[in-house]
C-alpha cells in the first residue's frame, strides 16, 4: 500500500512510549515505500521528537535514504489549502492537516495514514471522503 503520512504515526513510530507505537509500527513497516510527507508534518514531527535526538537523526535519515520523500511545495499549492484552512476553520485545520489533505487529492491511490480523527470530517475535493487507516477505522 502507498501512503501518505500525517505526524501522529511518525512520532508514534519512534516513542515506544506513545500509545499507538504498536500500531503506527506495524502499519509504517507495512506499507511500500517511498512514505509521502510534506514539510509541515515533517517540522511537527521533529519538534514533537525533539527529547528523543536519536530519533530526530533516525527520521531524517528516512529521508535522506527515500524511504520518506517530501512530495508536497506548498507555494504550489498555496490556494488550495487556503482555501482548505478556511473551509474547516471551525475544526480548526492546522497547516500540516490542510497539507495532507491536498496531498490525498493530488496522489490518488494513496491511503492517509493518521493518528487525527479530523481526517474523518476532511474532504478531498469538497465531498470524497479520504482513504484512510486510523486506529479508530
Amino acid at each position: 500500500m502507498r501512503a501518505i503520512v500525517d505526524t501522529g504515526p511518525l512520532v508514534a513510530y519512534f516513542d515506544r512510549r506513545d500509545s499507538h507505537h504498536a500500531w503506527s509500527a506495524a502499519r509504517i513497516e507495512a506499507l511500500d515505500a517511498p512514505l509521502l510527507v510534506c514539510e509541515p508534518v515533517l517540522t511537527e514531527a521533529m519538534y514533537l521528537l525533539s527529547r528523543f535526538p536519536n530519533a530526530q537523526d533516525a527520521l531524517l535519515g528516512l529521508v535522506r535514504n527515500d524511504a520518506i520523500m517530501i512530495a508536497f511545495r506548498l507555494d504550489q499549492h498555496i490556494d488550495a489549502v487556503l482555501g482548505l484552512m478556511r473551509k474547516y476553520h471551525d475544526t480548526p485545520m492546522s497547516l500540516a492537516d490542510a497539507c495532507v489533505v491536498r496531498m490525498a487529492e493530488l496522489h490518488e491511490g494513496h491511503t492517509v495514514l493518521t493518528l487525527d480523527s479530523d481526517f474523518t470530517v476532511y474532504r478531498m475535493h469538497g465531498r470524497l471522503p479520504i482513504p484512510m487507516s486510523h486506529p479508530g477505522a
